[in-house]
Order: C-alpha cells, then sequence, then structure tokens
C-alpha cells in the first residue's frame, strides 16, 4: 500500500455500485487473497489474526488506533432500568463495557468522495447542483 493513499485500491465507486449490502468475512478474505496473491486459507490466517488481535487488545483495555482508518476503544454504559418487552416487566440491566469504532478522517474522505463521485446522496436520491459544488 501506497502512503499517500493506502485505501485508493478498493475503487468505491465500483464498490458502492456493486454491493449495497453488506461484505462478509468469506468476502473480506477473497479481497485480501486477491489483492495481495495469496491463497484463501492464507489470507484467512491474516484476517483472522487481525481480528483476533483488536479483540484482545480490547479486552485488556487497550484502544487500537489505525493511521488513517480509525480507533477501536471501550465505551462504559451505566446500569439502568429496563423492560421485558414480552412481559413489561421491569428490569435492572447492569453496566457494561461495548466496543466502539470512531473513523479516521483519511476514511470519512474517501467515503465521502466516494458517494459524491457515485451521485449518491444521504436521502438516496441524486445531489443538488449545489451539494454537488460544496462537495456535500
Amino acid at each position: 500500500m501506497s502512503e499517500e493513499a493506502p485505501l485508493d485500491h478498493l475503487q468505491p465507486e465500483q464498490e458502492l455500485e456493486d454491493k449495497a449490502g453488506v461484505m462478509t468475512k468469506a468476502e473480506l478474505v477473497d479481497e485480501v487473497a486477491r489483492v495481495v496473491q495469496l491463497t484463501k486459507k492464507q489470507a484467512e490466517t491474516i484476517v483472522n489474526i487481525v481480528f483476533d488481535s483488536i479483540v484482545d487488545s480490547l479486552r485488556s483495555g487497550q484502544k487500537i488506533e489505525l493511521r488513517g482508518f480509525g480507533s477501536f476503544r471501550l465505551r462504559s454504559r451505566k446500569s439502568r432500568t429496563g423492560r421485558n418487552p414480552k412481559t413489561g416487566e421491569k428490569v435492572e440491566v447492569p453496566s457494561k463495557k461495548i466496543p466502539y469504532f470512531k473513523p479516521g478522517k483519511e476514511l470519512k474522505e474517501l467515503i465521502n468522495k466516494a458517494i459524491v463521485e457515485a451521485g449518491i446522496t444521504p436521502g438516496g436520491g441524486t445531489p443538488t447542483d449545489e451539494e454537488h459544488a460544496a462537495g456535500e
């Protein structure tokens, strides 16, 4: 990957048009295998190592920062009183830690650039001339 634009090889315009759904882990493994010319088994090992490393770091309370991509961290949720949807009975929900992902500046810019170039707006229509000129 180049240092200037490490995520450019993804061709986001094509990805937005081809896949409006979800990328699965198997599809991610296939993409890694294709891009770096490895076997699927080797690519699967790499993907699993990355995921396991992220989980292990979060488990130990560490923050993970991937420059240009984003960061993973834990957030705390306070205990609260909830409601059982079946019975309507009140239940105590204990405090807990949840993983949180914050996208990096470069990732946000690449996504927004791809959306503008593909002519997609958050509302689902095409951008107006003013939005397009403003880069929204």
